[in-house]
């Protein structure tokens, strides 16, 4: 287990839960360029945790912090006991998962669905905050197909602001469960800013992160200006060498700007640890395509890592990423 960092996380900036993709290995790779940042878990269902590999679902190294769990589930009682976990390891804050649109996890009354609920939500949260002393938040959608009137949504954060909740993720979309796949569900309901907006000013003693569609640092500054935190999804993934001057442009940070090539030389020991521990190159490999976007050479870095890692030495395939790396200009 990992001790708990002992700062309250700081909310301007986070990165989203995303399934398959914000697992401890991109977090690590993540926070050699920002170490301000507030990193998220992929979403983990209260089930996995209770009845499977607890520690394969909850380990993570010391450095991702601060880093926050997020929970997938709709049993107060099975929440908590999670939320309990989360603390125990370490995790400076766990999350609630009621925005995912999936029909797999619909089923089992997690993520969006959970809209039409607003007392269940309102009761998870405060069996969650009354179990820990770590901040829970909940992260939702503005509503859902058949619950979309802002009124609605009014009820839905009123009910659990009245349990206990500060803090809340909001993504400016509804879900719409019937008909959409989760992709879809990324793009096709349109962006509604203004909705977001207007729960910082119905609930003013609350805070309020904004989730979807902000894709560049100038996207952030904007939202900042309205809302107490951004959380990046897809974009701080493909392309994550964009998010380097995070800490500089939006904590005022006066580090230096690690570079691409030492981003990729810092990974390299972290690697080779997890070979040693039995893990493949390719776990982690697969993480790094979002350091070469934009500038010459860029695509054979790509190929380098997710299509050579497979067929040549992994030291062979490093040493000419970095070869491109250090060739272009891309450090200045």
């Amino acid at each position: 287990m990992n001790s708990q960092s002992s700062a309250l996380p700081n909310y301007r900036f986070c990165v989203a839960p995303m399934l398959d993709w914000t697992d401890r290995h991109f977090r690590y790779f993540f926070r050699g360029l920002s170490k301000q940042s507030l990193l998220y878990t992929e979403m983990i269902t209260t089930g996995a945790l209770l009845h499977g590999d607890a520690p394969r679902y909850l380990a993570y190294h010391e450095l991702e912090h601060p880093l926050a769990l997020q929970l997938g589930g709709s049993n107060p009682d099975e929440l908590a006991a999670c939320a309990k976990k989360a603390e125990a390891w370490g995790y400076d804050e766990v999350n609630l998962n009621v925005g995912c649109p999936s029909d797999r996890v619909q089923n089992n009354m997690i993520g969006a669905c959970l809209m039409a609920h607003p007392t269940l939500v309102a009761d998870c949260f405060k069996a969650m905050q009354d179990a820990v002393s770590i901040p829970v938040t909940i992260k939702h959608r503005i509503g859902i197909d058949g619950r979309e009137s802002y009124d609605e949504l009014l009820d839905f954060v009123g009910q659990s602001v009245q349990a206990g909740c500060k803090r809340f993720i909001v993504h400016a979309r509804i879900a719409i469960l019937k008909g959409l796949s989760p992709k879809q569900n990324r793009d096709i309901p349109p962006l509604k800013y203004d909705v977001a907006a207007q729960l910082t000013k119905d609930f003013p003693d609350c805070t309020f992160i904004l989730n979807g569609g902000i894709n560049t640092l100038l996207d952030c500054e904007h939202h900042l200006q309205t809302f107490d935190g951004v959380m990046v999804g897809r974009a701080a993934y493909h392309n994550t060498y964009e998010w380097a001057t995070v800490d500089q442009r939006l904590f005022g940070s006066d580090t230096p700007i690690i570079s691409r090539e030492q981003a990729f030389l810092n990974i390299l020991p972290y690697i080779e640890q997890h070979v040693k521990e039995g893990g493949t190159v390719q776990h982690i490999s697969r993480h790094l395509l979002g350091l070469a976007q934009g500038f010459s050479g860029s695509r054979r870095i790509r190929q380098l890592l997710s299509v050579d890692i497979h067929k040549q030495p992994a030291r062979e395939v490093f040493d000419q990423v970095l070869t491109y790396l250090q060739s272009s200009d891309v450090n200045g």
